[in-house]
Protein backbone atom coordinates (compact mmCIF):
# COMPACT_ATOMS: atom_id res chain seq x y z
CA UNK A 1 0.00 0.00 0.00
CA UNK A 2 1.39 3.48 -0.60
CA UNK A 3 2.02 5.92 2.11
CA UNK A 4 1.11 9.48 1.15
CA UNK A 5 2.18 12.16 4.08
CA UNK A 6 0.11 15.45 3.13
CA UNK A 7 1.14 18.60 4.78
CA UNK A 8 -1.59 20.81 4.95
CA UNK A 9 -2.88 23.18 7.40
CA UNK A 10 -6.17 23.93 6.13
CA UNK A 11 -8.75 21.39 7.70
CA UNK A 12 -11.14 20.74 5.11
CA UNK A 13 -8.51 20.60 2.13
CA UNK A 14 -6.80 17.89 4.59
CA UNK A 15 -10.26 16.08 5.34
CA UNK A 16 -11.36 15.98 1.66
CA UNK A 17 -7.73 15.01 0.18
CA UNK A 18 -7.52 11.95 2.90
CA UNK A 19 -10.81 11.02 2.63
CA UNK A 20 -10.60 10.75 -1.08
CA UNK A 21 -7.07 9.30 -1.19
CA UNK A 22 -7.75 6.42 1.01
CA UNK A 23 -11.09 5.68 -0.76
CA UNK A 24 -8.37 4.83 -3.63
CA UNK A 25 -6.59 2.71 -1.40
CA UNK A 26 -3.96 4.81 -0.18
CA UNK A 27 -2.60 4.89 3.62
CA UNK A 28 -2.79 8.21 4.62
CA UNK A 29 -0.58 10.56 7.00
CA UNK A 30 -0.39 14.18 7.86
CA UNK A 31 0.81 17.22 8.82
CA UNK A 32 -0.49 20.48 9.74
CA UNK A 33 2.40 22.50 9.50
CA UNK A 34 6.48 22.17 7.52
CA UNK A 35 8.51 21.54 10.12
CA UNK A 36 5.87 18.70 11.49
CA UNK A 37 5.67 18.03 7.82
CA UNK A 38 9.65 17.58 8.07
CA UNK A 39 9.47 15.51 11.36
CA UNK A 40 6.39 13.34 9.50
CA UNK A 41 8.85 12.34 6.64
CA UNK A 42 11.31 11.26 8.42
CA UNK A 43 9.62 9.29 10.73
CA UNK A 44 6.92 7.98 8.81
CA UNK A 45 8.97 7.26 5.40
CA UNK A 46 6.16 7.85 3.32
CA UNK A 47 6.40 6.75 -0.50
CA UNK A 48 5.20 10.54 -1.61
CA UNK A 49 4.80 14.06 -0.11
CA UNK A 50 2.56 16.67 -1.12
CA UNK A 51 3.22 19.45 0.64
CA UNK A 52 1.09 22.85 0.59
CA UNK A 53 2.89 25.56 0.10
CA UNK A 54 1.40 28.37 2.27
CA UNK A 55 2.23 26.64 5.79
CA UNK A 56 2.96 27.89 9.26
CA UNK A 57 5.46 27.77 11.22
CA UNK A 58 7.70 26.64 8.01
CA UNK A 59 6.54 27.53 4.65
CA UNK A 60 6.54 24.43 1.66
CA UNK A 61 9.60 25.63 -0.13
CA UNK A 62 11.40 25.63 3.04
CA UNK A 63 9.89 22.11 4.37
CA UNK A 64 10.76 20.45 0.95
CA UNK A 65 14.12 21.71 1.06
CA UNK A 66 14.95 20.05 4.35
CA UNK A 67 13.67 16.61 3.38
CA UNK A 68 15.42 16.97 0.25
CA UNK A 69 18.27 17.68 1.67
CA UNK A 70 18.01 14.83 4.26
CA UNK A 71 19.56 11.93 2.92
CA UNK A 72 17.60 9.74 4.69
CA UNK A 73 14.50 11.39 2.87
CA UNK A 74 15.84 13.12 0.28
CA UNK A 75 14.51 10.47 -2.08
CA UNK A 76 10.79 10.85 -1.04
CA UNK A 77 9.39 12.36 -4.31
CA UNK A 78 7.47 15.83 -3.23
CA UNK A 79 4.43 17.24 -4.93
CA UNK A 80 3.91 20.75 -4.20
CA UNK A 81 0.12 21.78 -3.89
CA UNK A 82 -0.61 25.63 -4.39
CA UNK A 83 -3.83 27.73 -5.70
CA UNK A 84 -0.82 29.97 -7.31
CA UNK A 85 -0.86 28.74 -10.64
CA UNK A 86 1.76 31.11 -12.71
CA UNK A 87 5.07 29.74 -14.32
CA UNK A 88 7.08 31.37 -11.51
CA UNK A 89 5.25 29.47 -8.97
CA UNK A 90 5.92 26.44 -10.95
CA UNK A 91 9.40 27.04 -11.36
CA UNK A 92 10.14 28.03 -7.18
CA UNK A 93 8.64 24.43 -6.22
CA UNK A 94 11.20 22.98 -8.86
CA UNK A 95 13.97 25.06 -7.49
CA UNK A 96 12.64 23.80 -4.18
CA UNK A 97 12.99 20.07 -4.78
CA UNK A 98 9.81 19.18 -5.84
CA UNK A 99 9.36 16.69 -8.38
CA UNK A 100 6.11 17.92 -9.55
CA UNK A 101 3.11 20.47 -8.91
CA UNK A 102 -0.32 20.93 -8.62
CA UNK A 103 -2.58 23.43 -8.38
CA UNK A 104 -5.67 23.86 -6.15
CA UNK A 105 -8.60 22.86 -6.30
CA UNK A 106 -7.52 19.37 -6.65
CA UNK A 107 -8.21 17.21 -9.82
CA UNK A 108 -8.43 14.09 -7.90
CA UNK A 109 -7.71 12.01 -11.81
CA UNK A 110 -4.45 14.19 -12.29
CA UNK A 111 -3.55 14.08 -8.92
CA UNK A 112 -3.53 10.33 -8.88
CA UNK A 113 -1.77 10.26 -12.44
CA UNK A 114 1.31 12.15 -10.89
CA UNK A 115 1.44 10.24 -8.04
CA UNK A 116 1.58 6.88 -10.18
CA UNK A 117 4.06 8.28 -12.47
CA UNK A 118 6.39 9.42 -9.26
CA UNK A 119 5.77 6.27 -7.09
CA UNK A 120 6.67 2.92 -8.78
CA UNK A 121 4.18 -0.25 -8.67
Amino acid sequence: MTKVLIVEDNDMNLDMLSRRLSRKGFAVVSARDGKAGVEAAAREMPDIVLMDISLPVMDGWEATRAIKADPATGGIPVIALTAHAMDEDRSRALDAGCDEFHTKPIDLPSLLEKIGRLVPG
